[in-house]
C-alpha cells in the first residue's frame, strides 16, 4: 500500500531536480538564521551561493554528535521561540538533546510516519497499541499519524499493568514500541500466565534510538512470530521518519524528499559512490525549519542497495549489516 504514490514512485529524474532545490534552500536558510551554521560555514570558507548541485554538499562541514551536544540548542535555532509550537527534550548516550518544531515540521514528521505505517499495511480498521512515554515527540507523531489514517489507537503508556488490561480488552493487531518495552510486555504476560502468541498482534514497529536495527528483536520474533518493522529514531534527528520498511522488508527506504543521505568511508570524510559498499550514514534534513541538521554523522554502518525494490517505490534503499 502507498500513502503518497506520486512521490513514493517518483521518477529519479524528478527527484534529482527536487533534492538540489531543497538543499540550496535549507543551506541558505541555515546560514542566514542559525548562529551555529553561519559560524561553521564561514569557518570552512563556504557560503550558500557555493551550493548549486547535490555534489556541492561535500563542501559543507560535517556535523558530529559531540558537536551537537556541545552547542546550545538556541544557537542552532533558525526562528524566534514565538514561532515554535513544540519543544521536546530527550536523552541519549552523550546527554540531553533539545528538539524544536514549527507547525510545518510536525506536519512533515506526521506525513512521513503515515507513509511508514501504510507501507506496512496499517490502515483504517487496524487496532494499534502504542507503548512508550507520550512526552516523546516521536510517539506523538505516531499517534497523530494513526489517527489521520483512521486506525484505532490505544495509548498503552509505560505501566505494564495497563498493558495487560488492554491486551485482554481489545484485539490489538499492531504494536508501536521499542524493543525493550515490547520484550517487557512479553515477559509480563508470561508472568501472568499468558502467552503473547495467543493474541492477534501481527506486526511490531520498533522505535530504535541507538541503532537502525536492535538485536533484541530476534528474541521478540522468536517469542511472538510477529513481523518487525524498524524505525530509526535517534534523539538528535527529532523524528522517526528518515527510513521505513515496506511489506517486503528488504532494506529500508529513505524518505528522499525530506532527507539527503550520503555514505562516508569508515575513518575518513571520503564519500562512498558505489552501491553495496558499507559506509557511515550521513544525513541532511531538507525541510526542517526550526532545527535543521546538515551533514550529520549518524555513526550507523549501512550500504546503499543497487537493485530496485519489488514494492515499486523508487526511493533509495539502505541496509544494515544485519539485513
Amino acid at each position: 500500500m502507498f500513502a503518497d504514490v506520486q512521490i513514493e514512485q517518483v521518477r529519479r529524474e524528478e527527484l534529482e531536480i527536487l533534492q538540489p532545490e531543497r538543499l540550496k534552500k535549507i543551506v541558505a536558510w541555515a546560514y542566514e538564521r542559525s548562529k551555529f551554521y553561519r559560524r561553521s560555514f564561514q569557518l570552512h570558507g563556504v557560503a550558500p551561493e557555493n551550493i548549486q548541485t547535490l555534489a556541492d554538499v561535500r563542501r559543507l562541514p560535517l556535523l558530529t554528535r559531540e558537536e551537537l551536544h556541545a552547542t546550545d540548542a538556541l544557537d542552532f535555532l533558525t526562528l524566534p521561540l514565538s514561532s515554535i509550537v513544540r519543544i521536546n527534550q530527550r536523552s541519549d548516550r552523550a546527554g540531553q538533546i533539545v528538539n524544536l518544531y514549527t507547525r510545518e515540521d510536525i506536519q512533515n514528521n506526521v506525513a512521513m510516519m503515515i507513509r511508514a505505517l501504510v507501507a506496512a499495511d496499517v490502515l483504517r480498521g487496524s487496532i494499534v497499541g502504542v507503548q512508550g512515554d507520550f512526552t516523546d515527540s516521536k510517539i506523538l507523531d505516531a499517534l497523530y499519524a494513526l489517527e489521520s489514517i483512521g486506525a484505532t489507537v490505544i495509548p498503552l503508556g509505560t505501566d505494564y499493568r495497563q498493558w495487560l488490561d488492554f491486551m485482554e480488552l481489545f484485539s490489538i493487531d499492531t504494536l508501536i514500541s521499542t524493543s525493550q518495552l515490547a520484550m517487557q510486555l512479553i515477559i509480563q504476560m508470561e508472568a501472568a500466565g499468558k502467552d503473547i502468541i495467543d493474541y492477534p498482534i501481527a506486526k511490531i514497529f520498533c522505535l530504535n534510538e541507538l541503532n537502525i536495527f536492535n538485536t533484541l528483536q530476534r528474541h521478540i520474533i522468536d517469542r511472538t512470530s510477529t513481523k518487525i518493522f524498524n524505525l530509526f529514531a535517534p534523539p538528535e534527528l527529532g523524528n522517526a521518519g528518515l527510513l521505513y520498511q515496506c511489506a517486503d522488508s528488504i532494506g529500508q527506504h529513505v524518505q528522499e524528499d525530506y532527507f539527503l543521505v550520503e555514505l562516508l568511508r569508515f575513518g575518513s570524510d571520503e564519500v562512498v559512490e558505489e552501491n553495496d559498499f558499507m559506509g557511515e550514514l550521513v544525513v541532511t534534513t531538507l525541510t526542517a525549519q526550526a532545527f535543521p541538521l546538515i551533514r550529520y554523522r549518524t555513526g550507523q554502518a549501512v550500504r546503499r542497495m543497487g537493485d530496485p525494490c519489488q514494492c515499486g517505490r523508487t526511493f533509495t534503499r539502505i541496509a544494515t549489516p544485519y539485513t
